[in-house]
């Protein structure tokens, strides 16, 4: 059986223009979210002293918000498939900042995994939508969009890192209260995205427009969602040993300060958030499966040789993987809403799903083996990780920019 999927016809001066504004409130808003959940990261290392908690139990807390988060997001955007949810975006924050305040004055491990659940619920309604925002507001420069998006995302979490050393290490876990002014500020853009979102949700019609001229048989659309979820597994697996565990590491091997732990956190997180912001235009114009192979793939030296390198050369490799590791995400979201057209929400929450139900189990994997092996060890295993990117050859050549425009279909508006 056949799954073909015919262009829809289009013309430039139909085809609506990137709205820069609503992209840029839209990453900003992310910039917020990923920001308060890279919180919980960052001080890791008070809740383990304060708490006295096993690599486990850290571990555990990672595995609660990811899941929560992960679980969630298929089934909203499957709902706003079908219907749309334009204001579910503030209520999705108000979780957030439900758990944020209880993060910094919770007397007990339950209630920290609490906290944790309710900032995971807020992440689970986010994502999904502002995804299909992103999407809409992007004049068919899809992978552009993404990437504005994701670049959001990524340098809110590099920044948790940073304000955890300057603010929480200083002042204590109760000044994490501090950050819900910042959820507060995205419950208000985001009450403005909204707006845009109710009066323009009928141009997601626009969105089918570059929709695939690609003919592929059910099972090759199955196949190649398998691939791109092993991406991911691999993808997400590896980066938990980094953004969970890298501080602990350093504290370990090098003997240096929790503060200057959370700096290098911080330097990697940032290459991330840098990162991100090249796969989705660069896949616009050579193809999503170039970017997804070589950002993969392309780490797998760099991470054979880190568990190996010295402190300074521990922070080089470090900023090279983030920065081409970070660069797969946004052209894989992209490759899978062209497989699935029509599908935006379902694809967005699915993908933003099962990345961090990867982060979470990986945290937790990892944390009870870091527990009976030793935190080097761990990272002495991930470094292979990157290797599955060798099944991208797998993948089936889209290879949308050149095919739209030889069917007629209207070019991206530059």
């Amino acid at each position: 059986m056949q799954t073909r999927v015919e262009p829809l016809a289009a013309t430039a001066s139909a085809e609506p223009r990137t709205a820069f504004a609503v992209l840029g409130a839209i990453s900003f808003s992310h910039l917020l979210n990923d920001m308060i959940q890279s919180l919980i990261v960052a001080i890791y290392p008070v809740l383990k002293s304060g708490f006295d908690l096993s690599f486990a139990q850290v571990g555990l807390i990672t595995l609660t918000y990811q899941l929560t988060a992960s679980l969630l997001q298929p089934l909203v955007g499957l709902a706003s498939d079908r219907r749309p949810m334009p204001y579910s975006l503030p209520v999705g924050m108000g979780f957030t900042l439900c758990g944020l305040l209880l993060l910094a004055v919770a007397p007990n491990f339950t209630l920290l995994l609490v906290a944790a659940a309710l900032v995971g619920t807020g992440s689970s309604v986010f994502h999904p939508e502002s995804s299909r925002v992103a999407r809409m507001a992007s004049g068919g420069r899809h992978g552009l969009a993404q990437s504005l998006f994701q670049v959001g995302g990524n340098t809110g979490a590099s920044l948790g890192p940073l304000l955890a050393a300057w603010i929480i290490v200083p002042h204590g876990r109760g000044s994490v209260a501090w950050f819900s002014l910042a959820a507060l500020l995205a419950i208000a853009v985001l009450l403005r995205v909204s707006g845009w979102y109710r009066a323009h949700h009928a141009t997601r019609g626009a969105a089918r427009r570059y929709h695939a001229h690609v003919t592929l048989s059910r099972n090759r659309v199955l196949l190649s969602l398998l691939i791109l979820g092993l991406l991911i597994f691999s993808k997400y697996f590896y980066l938990a040993s980094l953004s969970s565990y890298y501080t602990f590491y350093l504290i370990h091997r090098f003997g240096v300060s929790v503060q200057s732990a959370q700096t290098h956190l911080f330097v990697f997180l940032a290459a991330v958030a840098a990162g991100s912001l090249i796969g989705g235009p660069v896949g616009d114009r050579i193809g999503r499966k170039w970017v997804i192979w070589i950002s993969i793939l392309g780490v797998a030296p760099f991470s054979l040789l880190l568990p190996h390198a010295n402190l300074f050369w521990t922070g080089m490799l470090s900023v090279v993987i983030g920065l081409v590791l970070s660069s797969a995400f946004s052209a894989i979201l992209v490759y899978a809403q062209e497989l699935l057209p029509g599908r935006v929400g379902m694809v967005s929450g699915l993908f933003f799903g099962f990345a961090f139900g990867m982060g979470g189990i990986g945290a937790a994997v990892l944390g009870a083996i870091a527990d009976v092996r030793g935190i080097e060890y761990v990272y002495r295993l991930c470094a292979f990780l990157p290797l599955m990117g060798l099944i991208t050859v797998f993948l089936p050549e889209l290879d949308r920019p050149r095919k739209a425009v030889a069917l007629g279909e209207a070019p991206p508006t530059r």
